[in-house]
């Protein structure tokens, strides 16, 4: 049962992977046409701003598992080249149980906000007025699926080493 739950995760991360690449091209193609109607054109631009913004936070929080699940993110690990194997190990355990508390932490607060967002039909100061839904949503998303993808690092630093 374990295993199915693994693989399903790691290909839910990896799906959010792909989709955080797609959403930092959106960004990326955005900021090009913002710069064409601004400056070649001389149109304003309403949507455009919040629409990277957006788009790139969406990104960075979707595309945490990813990160985490290929051991992507920087790390300083000076202490764990100096102790025993176990001793890493353990660290390990620890790391991820810290990591998954706060994500679940988190995740709560940001879907909390999430929800006062809904119900008060939150908008952005902006002229585009965007719900705020929209912008929270891959946040609470982002973290839920971290949540999950620390569950998966827990169950594989259970796993007996090979």
């Amino acid at each position: 049962m374990s295993r199915i739950f693994v693989r399903w995760v790691e290909a839910l991360s990896r799906a959010c992977g792909v989709a955080s690449v797609l959403l930092l091209v959106f960004a990326m193609l955005v900021v090009c046409q913002m710069i064409l109607m601004r400056y070649v054109f001389r149109a304003a631009t309403i949507w455009q701003t919040e629409a990277v913004v957006f788009g790139a936070t969406a990104a960075i929080f979707l595309g945490a598992p990813y990160v985490l699940m290929t051991k992507g993110h920087v790390g300083v690990d000076f202490v764990q080249m100096l102790v025993k194997p176990r001793t890493r190990r353990w660290m390990d355990r620890v790391g991820a149980w810290l990591g998954l508390i706060f994500c679940s932490v988190m995740t709560v607060a940001t879907g909390l906000h999430l929800f006062e967002a809904l119900e008060g039909g939150w908008t952005t100061p902006s002229v585009a007025a965007v719900p705020l839904w929209m912008p929270l949503s891959p946040v609470v998303a982002g973290f839920a699926l971290l949540c999950l993808q620390y569950v998966v690092e827990i169950i594989k630093l259970k796993e007996p080493q090979s």
